[in-house]
Order: C-alpha cells, then sequence, then structure tokens
C-alpha cells in the first residue's frame, strides 16, 4: 500500500509529482490512502501552515482521475475536517475510508459519525 501525506508544506507540483509517480507504476496501486497533515505537539510540524481544504479535495479528485482503478482511501487527518469537506472529497472521488477508533497515532471520527456521514452520501460500505 502506498501513502501519501499532504500539509507539509509541499508545493501543488510536489502532490501532482507524487500522484503522476503512483499513476504510472504498472500495475497502478489497488489502494493510494489519501492523508492531511495531523499536526501533533512537539513534532518539527506542529506549526506547520495548513493545507487549505479545496486543495486536499483537487488532490483526491487528481488521484481518482489518474488513477481510475485504484481505491483512493480518505485516510488520516478526517477528523480535522467537517462533514461537507468529507462529502466533497467523495464527491471528488474518494471511494474508501480508514474506519475505525484510531489510524497510527491520531484518531479517526467516531463509527457513528462515519456511519451518520454514509447514511447522509447514500454510501454503502463493501
Amino acid at each position: 500500500m502506498l501513502r501519501g501525506i499532504v500539509g507539509m508544506n509541499e508545493t501543488r507540483r510536489d502532490r501532482a509529482g507524487l500522484i503522476v509517480q503512483l499513476a504510472n507504476l504498472d500495475p497502478q496501486p489497488e489502494s493510494v490512502p489519501v492523508n492531511n497533515l495531523v499536526q501533533v505537539i512537539g513534532t518539527p510540524l506542529e506549526g506547520a501552515e495548513r493545507l487549505d481544504w479545496t486543495e486536499f479535495v483537487r488532490t483526491i479528485a487528481v488521484a481518482r482521475i489518474t488513477m481510475p482503478a485504484s481505491y483512493v482511501r480518505l485516510s488520516a487527518g478526517r477528523r480535522e475536517m467537517d462533514e461537507a469537506t468529507q462529502a466533497l472529497c467523495f464527491l471528488a472521488g474518494a471511494n474508501s475510508i480508514f474506519y475505525g477508533d484510531k489510524l497510527l497515532t491520531t484518531g479517526n471520527p467516531d463509527v457513528v459519525a462515519d456511519q451518520s456521514l454514509m447514511a447522509k452520501l447514500n454510501l454503502q460500505p463493501l
């Protein structure tokens, strides 16, 4: 599984370069988690400039367009996103989430919140 963390003071060109590298793999990855940096106190990126939500949604859209057969997974940073931003990520092409209490060092939205969002968007778990 290939992972990408965005929001680490990278440029749009940097994000595009990562997506191009992934899209040019043969075969393309089955799963492409897109993580939004969660600023953890005491780490070097604690005070990093936050990635604008529109840039994050665009990143999801470009991943979907360039890797149509891959699962584009909305991953770390979802707890810091409002419901509308998460919904836009699904409309832009995300088709999977990491579900449950915790993703590595940071928490996910609670299960009830995820179930509510999926119901509002009429999305069915596989």
